[in-house]
């Protein structure tokens, strides 16, 4: 039995709106980072954490951009191992950030 023949635009559809979902995700959790250390109590180690958080933020960001125009391509290549380890260390350092910001 042969395989129904593949869509090649689905995929890469599929994979720019995650990267999409994502980077709102992130967007949000920086939000109310900032917004957490700036309205409680200000301290040192909430200023830091806010804008360690953006900053976090701001390299996700880079990646994303580059995988989504990336995915624009009629073949869009693999995304190179360096370029997902800095989207996944981005990620977890915001949620850490936020967290620290939180409790």
């Amino acid at each position: 039995m042969t395989e129904p023949a593949r869509d090649p635009g689905l995929q890469p559809e599929r994979t720019r709106l995650a990267w999409r979902r994502t980077t709102l995700s992130a967007t949000v959790a920086a939000i109310l980072a900032a917004k957490t250390a700036l309205h409680g109590s200000t301290s040192d180690a909430g200023v830091v954490a806010c804008a360690a958080c953006c900053v976090l933020w701001l390299g996700f960001l880079l990646v994303a951009h580059r995988r989504i125009r990336a995915l624009a391509a009629p073949r869009p290549p693999a995304l190179a191992p360096r370029w997902a380890t800095g989207a996944v260390l981005c990620t977890v350092a915001i949620a850490l950030c936020a967290a620290a910001l939180v409790v």
